[in-house]
């Protein structure tokens, strides 16, 4: 969003940008559990294993960083547990949260992300809500949709990484394979392990790219792959949508010059209730 500041001078467009797509997910998905996850400053075990992690992606902006407080006073008003690890990234804790949402507490999770990482997260039971405009146009990837956009299933999501790299975390890959001969490699033989077993069978300079570059490989894969054993336990009952303080709310949007906002929580359908709960056999978890 544009910079906006309020009266005294806070720059709040990145608090106001969060806090309008929040109201409009709890508004639109209505989900029976929420949580949110964050990044923690500081190096992630990525870093440990190599310093080179991300060191090419531009830095967001200082002033994106000075409002992360007020976003997170934002969730805290809302009641909404927020999860967070030192030496972890938020996409380590959605992937761990979602594996117990799924394996231990048998609910369905939808993950809300930009971030097309977290395709390799897709299951039967964990899908990707990925805003295209907002939350009110939106792509939801489940295993059938990451197919169809990818002609890969979710689990071959970080094979593909690990050939094509990523320039935004700086992973390198296996120079000269970009995604249309990943995608080509993994459809014939599954898995990068599978590639490897079958070099044999690839000819030309592709096999001399792969051979030359099988440790960058599988380096690559390594780092592409999310975490899904975090030690953080998910308080599934923590998480579960319940009423809050209306008032909490509408005093940090005043205080934050929201008047729009404002004028949009009125309204807000506040389906924060036991009662849905108890009437809803369905139960949906969504991080």
């Amino acid at each position: 969003m544009p910079p906006f500041k309020t009266q005294s001078g806070e720059l709040v467009n990145a608090t106001y940008g969060f806090a309008s797509m929040l109201l409009d997910l709890m508004n639109i998905e209505k989900p029976d559990y929420i949580a949110v996850t964050f990044d923690m400053k500081g190096k992630t075990f990525r870093h440990v294993e190599y310093a080179e992690y991300k060191a090419t992606r531009k830095k967001a902006p200082d002033d994106l960083y000075a409002q992360l407080p007020r976003i997170k006073e934002v969730v805290t008003a809302f009641e909404i547990p927020i999860y967070e690890m030192e030496g972890y990234e938020a996409d380590d804790l959605l992937g761990t949260l979602a594996t117990q949402a799924e394996e231990k507490d048998k609910i369905m999770t939808y993950i809300v992300t930009s971030d097309r990482d977290a395709l390799q997260l897709v299951s039967e039971k964990t899908n990707v809500i990925a805003p295209v405009r907002g939350l009110k146009e939106t792509i939801v990837f489940d295993t059938s949709k990451v197919l169809e956009k990818y002609g890969l299933h979710p689990n071959q999501i970080i094979d593909m990484k690990g050939l094509q790299g990523d320039s935004s975390d700086n992973i390198k890959g296996v120079a000269g394979v970009g995604e249309k001969t990943a995608r080509t490699l993994l459809q014939k033989y599954g898995t990068l392990e599978k590639i490897y077993d079958n070099l044999d069978e690839i000819t030309g300079s592709l096999h001399n790219k792969l051979k030359n570059d099988k440790e960058s490989a599988f380096f690559s894969k390594k780092l592409a792959t999310i975490v899904l054993d975090v030690p953080k336990e998910l308080d599934l009952n923590g998480c579960k949508v319940h009423e809050y303080d209306r008032t909490i709310v509408e005093n940090l949007f005043l205080e934050l010059e929201f008047k729009t906002l404002l004028k949009k929580f009125k309204n807000f359908d506040n389906h924060y209730s036991q009662k849905r709960i108890e009437k809803n056999p369905l139960q949906s978890s969504l991080f």
